[in-house]
């Protein structure tokens, strides 16, 4: 099964995160398919980047979220309270 998870990234006691799908059987830092975004919590205000197509692209086809993916996704509008994929809102202009 193909998964959405974060790959630990960053210095000790200084981490930071990167957005990969990846195989769920594959070590947490190990291979994966594409990063789709990157997350730094230390950083003040916390950043947090997303290529959202491609985060939609991927749930599309049946990638799995981790948990802590689903709050992050919430948080940047991919994913919708109850955990559907929001539609990308249209162009303005």
């Amino acid at each position: 099964m193909v998964v959405i998870r974060l790959r630990r990234t960053g210095k000790t006691k200084q981490p930071s995160y990167r957005l990969v799908v990846t195989d769920k059987r594959s070590p947490r830092d190990g291979k994966f398919i594409e990063i789709v975004g990157h997350y730094n919590p230390v950083r003040q205000p916390k950043e947090l980047v997303v290529k959202n197509e491609r985060v939609r692209y991927w749930l599309g086809v049946g990638a799995q979220p981790s948990d802590t993916v689903v709050r992050l996704l919430k948080q940047v509008n991919v994913l919708d309270a109850a955990g559907k994929v929001v539609a990308e809102a249209p162009a303005e202009g």
